[in-house]
């Protein structure tokens, strides 16, 4: 007992230092990184990961941590307002590149309540939540999905653009509008694209593999997918250099670095290929690893990391498009031991890596197995900085601080609300999981609309404590769960919100049984 008495005085002291100090603060959001791609979190996995493995052994793992969404867009939404997904507009499917704002205007962000607060505040990376494109005629660009090829030609590259990063509290953003399969394939800086798209442009979906392209469309003339990511990377580093004097002087940082790997399209660059020794999509992993490592050597370089929390997560499950069945004949499993992958109700959909160092605040290699959700990044920087949230803002954010400083017994959260690439939905409480609707909501089997949904039951009931695998449906055995889930489901919907306060009119009306009482219908293109 006496080294972990030892290291506990240690941290209680360092925590006297930089409790009057705001910390800075990096958010690295991976795209399509499975719970299982994490060797710390999956010791059977076959993907190094030495990096985020150093920071799991200083800083905390969250073992229980969900993204309110099984696809990009919607999980980003409540990443950025503290809100589920659902209560925007966008009740399915994702934005493309092209598609216009989707946070509603005056609606507070954390990047916007972190500059209130005196944080210098940077995106660097993938938006995918929509911006404003001028357009040089009045043709109308998808407001609720992915742009066709005739929509992008009516876009004028050359005018500045509006309602993006800068519009909701970001004094700084260089990256990609959307995922890195959407056009345009060009770089954006603040309002305005780096290069204009000049020429037409696509990239192989996965490298090395003969069939499947991103979609065809406007890009600038020197843009390649495998200099993304390296190109981030410098960004960003370059970004925490230049922050390095006022953060000592007392103007902190806020850095949202929203990655775009190991999304499609799979491109490692040539130093990273077959590194992993398994398939060009671990290739991938390990690249993304080494980026989370150059951006903390940066931070030790620059003397910042004593007071920086950096929080490592990922936006979903990983996606069936790297490849599963390849994988799993090497070992590897990126789901781990939940069933499905990104786009689906089930665990592999939402059950993503979620790890935060904050020295001398978090007690070094901690682990908890509480429930959080990624909706709760506002309210726990809410209440690191003491500040007040008002009534409108955060109605689905639970801060997870009192977890980060082990003084929380109970459960954080009341429950947890999930949603599929088809709008639909699942509620978590303790070990119950409810999911409203007869199949996987997404990509996997049972897949809506399939011939195997036939005689399925409308819902899903699995206690995930003796079956993690969501093998056995138990809504008929357990009505009265079923019965109390979905008052809760329904009564978080009516109010607006799931978090105590005055209840909120969600932006637009919320059927939870839309997906039951409709025709299936076959979920999104894969690739969102």
């Amino acid at each position: 007992m006496k080294p972990f008495l030892t290291a506990l005085a240690l941290v209680l002291c360092a925590s006297v230092g930089h409790a009057a100090t705001k910390p800075n603060i990096v958010y690295i959001l991976c795209d399509d990184l499975g719970y299982g791609d994490v060797k710390c979190l999956n010791p059977q996995g076959k993907i190094a990961t030495p990096h985020v493995d150093k920071l799991a052994a200083d800083g905390m793992v969250f073992t229980d941590a969900h993204s309110s969404s099984a696809v990009c867009s919607p999980t980003r939404y409540g990443i950025m307002t503290g809100r589920y997904n659902w209560r925007s507009r966008l009740q399915s499917g994702v934005l493309g590149g092209l598609s216009p704002r989707l946070i509603e205007p005056g609606r507070l962000t954390v990047a916007q309540m972190l500059k209130d607060q005196g944080y210098h505040t940077a995106c660097i990376g993938k938006w995918h939540l929509g911006m404003d494109w001028a357009k040089k005629t009045a043709a109308e660009v998808n407001a609720l999905g992915v742009e066709t090829a005739d929509q992008s030609k009516a876009i004028d590259f050359s005018k500045p653009i509006a309602n993006g990063p800068n519009s909701v509290g970001f004094d700084y953003y260089f990256g990609i509008s959307a995922s890195l399969d959407m056009v345009p394939y060009t770089f954006i800086e603040n309002a305005h694209v780096a290069k204009l798209p000049t020429v037409e442009k696509d990239f192989p979906m996965f490298l090395g593999r003969p069939n499947g392209k991103t979609r065809r469309g406007p890009g600038a003339p020197d843009f390649e997918a495998e200099d993304v990511l390296p190109t981030l990377a410098t960004k960003a580093a370059d970004y925490v250099k230049s922050r390095s004097a006022d953060a000592k002087a007392g103007k902190p940082f806020f850095l949202y670095l929203p990655l775009p790997s190991p999304h499609t399209p799979i491109a490692p660059t040539t130093e990273w290929r077959g590194k992993s020794g398994l398939t060009h999509y671990a290739d991938f992993v390990m690249q993304t690893d080494a980026v989370v490592g150059g951006l903390m050597a940066e931070l030790d370089r620059q003397g910042l990391a004593s007071n920086t929390l950096v929080i490592f997560t990922s936006d979903n499950g990983c996606s069936p498009e790297a490849n599963f069945p390849a994988l799993a004949a090497l070992g590897h499993n990126p789901s781990y031991v939940f069933r499905g992958h990104k786009a689906d109700v089930f665990d592999g959909g939402h059950h993503i890596p979620f790890i935060i160092r904050w020295p001398g605040q978090i007690m070094p290699g901690s682990k908890s197995d509480q429930v959080i959700c990624l909706t709760d990044l506002m309210a726990t920087t809410a209440d690191i900085l003491g500040a007040k949230l008002p009534a409108t803002a955060g109605e689905d954010s639970v801060s997870f601080l009192p977890v980060l400083r082990g003084k929380a017994a109970a459960p954080v959260r009341e429950a947890i609300v999930h949603h599929s690439i088809n709008g639909s939905f699942v509620i978590r409480q303790g070990s119950w999981k409810l999911a409203v609707c007869r199949d996987s909501g997404g990509w996997s089997e049972p897949r809506a609309g399939a011939a195997k949904n036939a005689g399925l039951p409308d819902v899903q009931l699995y206690d995930l404590a003796t079956d993690i695998g969501e093998q056995v449906n138990l809504q008929d055995k357990h009505p009265e769960i079923v019965a109390r889930l979905t008052k809760l489901l329904e009564k978080y919907v009516a109010d607006g919100r799931s978090t105590p306060g005055p209840n909120q009119t969600n932006t637009v009306p919320v059927d939870i049984w839309k997906t039951v009482k409709t025709k299936p219908k076959a979920a999104a293109k894969k690739g969102a």
